[in-house]
């Protein structure tokens, strides 16, 4: 591996930073976005069963809000149950804008390595041609030369494209993920919310 990076020359390290970040983002999301971790399962009937007994204290909510992303949003349903329909409405969206942007953190920085890797690659690919043109010499250029700027210019393109499929695929993976998690997030809480104004109408 170390003679691979020596034959790609000094551009190569941009690559291998761009591969670290990409792997450390990978690894983060797949440990924040597990399906257990956003939705605990069961959650949405325990808190059904706590408002209908009226069992959702304050300790309660604040234990519900701290469990989750989705007992966050829950617990905000269940703490405006007392206001009217728009205010509460207002606060689950506020509450739901904050969520959906700690369940997308670090996707863009994933979206934008997948872009700039490629062309990392291809600056790779002109100082790669730059060598060889500096290694011509009408009277006979210098083999070692002409063959180091042809592995820069190879080993960069590779190593870009190598980086921006995986990055682009785990961009797209991640955020149909964040996508459902959301989806299923707004359900139970209009669930919770169409039951709360039942409760409340006369």
């Amino acid at each position: 591996m170390l003679d691979i990076i020596e034959q790609a020359g000094w551009p190569i390290w941009l690559l291998v930073a761009c591969s670290v970040i990409t792997l450390a983002i990978i690894i983060e999301r797949f440990v924040a976005l597990r399906t257990g971790q956003i939705m605990p399962s069961g959650l949405p009937e325990q808190v059904l069963e706590l408002v209908r007994r009226q069992q959702d204290e304050p300790d309660t909510i604040l234990r519900l809000a701290r469990g989750s992303p989705m007992g966050r949003i829950l617990a905000e349903v269940a703490a405006q149950r007392h206001q009217d329909d728009a205010w509460r409405l207002s606060a689950i969206e506020s509450v739901g804008r904050d969520v959906s942007w700690r369940l997308n953190r670090y996707l863009p920085a994933l979206a934008t390595l997948s872009v700039i890797a490629p062309l990392l690659g291809l600056f790779g690919t002109v100082v790669g041609m730059i060598e060889i043109f500096g290694s011509y010499d009408p009277s006979g250029g210098d083999p070692s030369q002409l063959a180091r700027g042809i592995s820069i210019a190879l080993y960069n393109t590779g190593f870009g494209i190598l980086i921006a499929i995986p990055a682009l695929a785990f961009h797209r993976y991640f955020r149909s993920r964040v996508e459902y998690f959301l989806h299923t997030m707004e359900r139970e809480a209009e669930t919770l919310n169409r039951l709360i104004s039942r409760r409340a109408t006369p």
